[in-house]
């Protein structure tokens, strides 16, 4: 049968069905209808930026590859979270909580702090941050404002049992606690096991309180190589390629955070928890040194309008302890999808969305 369409009506098909596919495309639903952000600067995106305090990055070159610049991320684009939420199909980053004006807190929000920690003491030597039991207590602001926009409270807990929490904290607990013992008296109290036997007693007792208060789905993420960051091997080097002590010092944590999360699963049988190690083949790109000028000895975060390196798209860190904007790619594909247990146990994101 001959085509009725004239040309002109048959050349416009194309174009039309593109414009189907974007109008689809923007009226997509998230796998999840909220994600909530816990964490220290590995997920901050502007929650530190009115505090008075050394870990705030609200200056260039923090943001070069990012849209808007600097927004308080601690890299040069975009954190693990901020991919995970497009690979979950969400429009829009999560905003911090330090700036909600004209945001839809319906869709989650971020209350991550650049230097906190699990311990409230954690991080104080750099002056404002924001503890995870704090973050937890602003998680309580926000669930009062959904219920009231809701019109109700069962229907604010619905909708929260239904979203991802995520908890990435605990290196500070270390680098900004334990291993600064000129400041902190927990490394003269504890062993580095009992160590991690308490910051996971006292993390499981707060996500207990998150659970308490509705959610039903968590990723909590496990400690990576804390020894090998441009910082640690420029003040703690001994020669070898990672600071020894601290990777030693992590695997009990990680050890008994694996544990934990596979007794709330026991306990808790109606809500879902899942192991993260963020991790990924960094071997093509650079990972003993900063892509950014870093403040010389000990120095953690990039010179304020420094030069950054040019090729960043190959660089493992960003500054002295943070990674790039490539490396968290690499990890939000990795743990968002893999289907190996020592990525994720006992589901990946892309299923623990789906239960």
């Amino acid at each position: 049968m001959e085509s009725k369409l004239k040309p002109l009506e048959l050349a416009a098909i194309p174009l039309l069905l593109a414009l189907l596919n974007l109008q689809m495309l923007a009226n997509a639903v998230p796998q999840v209808p909220c994600y909530f952000i816990f964490g220290d600067s590995l997920s901050d995106c502007g929650n530190n930026n009115k505090l008075v305090t050394m870990a705030k990055v609200n200056y260039s070159p923090y943001g070069i590859d990012f849209p808007q610049g600097p927004t308080g991320r601690f890299n040069n684009g975009r954190t693990i979270h901020d991919f995970l939420v497009k690979l979950l199909e969400f429009e829009d980053y999560i905003p911090p909580f330090a700036d909600l004006e004209g945001k839809n807190i319906l869709n989650g929000v971020n209350y991550a702090s650049g230097a906190s920690g699990i311990r409230e003491e954690t991080g104080q030597h750099l002056g404002g941050r924001i503890p995870l039991n704090e973050q937890i207590k602003n998680h309580q602001t926000i669930i009062s404002k959904i219920s009231a926009s809701m019109g109700n409270d069962s229907a604010a807990k619905s909708h929260l049992s239904r979203c991802i929490y995520s908890v990435q904290i605990g290196s500070n607990d270390y680098l900004n606690n334990y291993f600064r013992p000129e400041l902190y008296n927990t490394s003269q109290t504890y062993t580095p096991q009992e160590y991690a036997t308490v910051l996971v007693q006292q993390l499981s007792d707060q996500l207990k309180t998150l659970y308490d208060s509705g959610a039903r789905k968590f990723t909590v993420y496990g400690l990576g190589l804390i020894g090998c960051t441009p910082d640690a091997r420029s003040v703690h080097g001994t020669g070898t390629p990672c600071v020894d002590k601290f990777n030693e010092a992590s695997i009990p944590f990680n050890e008994r955070l694996r544990l934990l999360i596979d007794q709330l699963n026991h306990n808790l049988i109606d809500a879902k928890f899942t192991f993260i190690m963020p991790s990924g083949n960094t071997t093509a790109l650079v990972s003993y040194s900063a892509c950014c000028q870093t403040r010389g000895h000990a120095g953690e975060l990039c010179l304020p309008d420094s030069k950054p390196c040019d090729d960043r798209n190959r660089y493992v860190f960003w500054d002295g302890v943070h990674p790039t904007d490539t490396w968290n790619e690499i990890v939000a594909n990795s743990v968002y999808g893999s289907e190996k247990p020592e990525v994720a146990q006992p589901f990946n994101i892309q299923k623990l969305a789906q239960q």
